[in-house]
């Protein structure tokens, strides 16, 4: 029976179609757990968090399908130039420094690794104007921050991540200043 099913290529790329099949069921659950904790832990906001699942669901989704491809013996020629060229036209647009791709990008960069969280005061190192103020929101094109003077500023994710951004005291975190010696 073993023999068969080896000399079988039919069987064999079935059989490993499946397997990949039950792999990509796994990893997709295990990132979407993953992602779901650390957003909980970092206080996300369900929009946000759901963007994020399903950016990580499309991205494990095309490498199944390149993996796919494989097995079922497509001439990887043919798959390399197919993912070469959605790869040139996807680094075009979500590279684009100022596309609505791009800030969708930053979201999910955000997501990661930006080290500040709602209700943080912070302030954008920007020449030109004040951009400083308490995290309110951070949305999937902007992160929202509320001025002293009481406006609402949004400030779009790509030029976030692109500036220095620094996180302000507040009032009761100042460590006192002692004169004495």
């Amino acid at each position: 029976m073993i023999e068969f099913i080896q000399s079988n290529v039919l069987i064999k790329q079935a059989a490993l179609g499946i397997a990949l099949i039950i792999v990509y069921l796994v990893v997709k659950r295990l990132g979407q757990r993953w992602i779901e904790s650390l957003a909980e832990s970092k206080n996300v906001s369900v929009n946000r968090t759901q963007f994020v699942v399903k950016a990580f669901n499309v991205a494990v989704f095309g490498l199944f399908i390149a993996f796919f491809l494989i097995i079922l013996d497509v001439g990887f020629g043919d798959v390399s130039v197919f993912l070469s060229s959605i790869f040139a036209v996807l680094g075009v647009a979500l590279f684009a420094q100022w596309s609505i791709l791009s800030n969708l990008t930053a979201s999910v960069l955000i997501f990661f690794v930006f080290p500040y969280r709602i209700g943080d005061r912070v302030k954008v190192a920007d020449k030109d104007e004040d951009i400083s103020g308490i995290i309110i929101d951070i949305t999937m094109f902007h992160v929202i921050l509320r001025h002293s003077n009481g406006n609402i500023i949004t400030y779009p994710n790509n030029l976030i991540l692109q500036k220095g951004v620094t996180k302000l005291l507040t009032l009761p975190d100042v460590p006192a200043i002692s004169n004495e010696k």
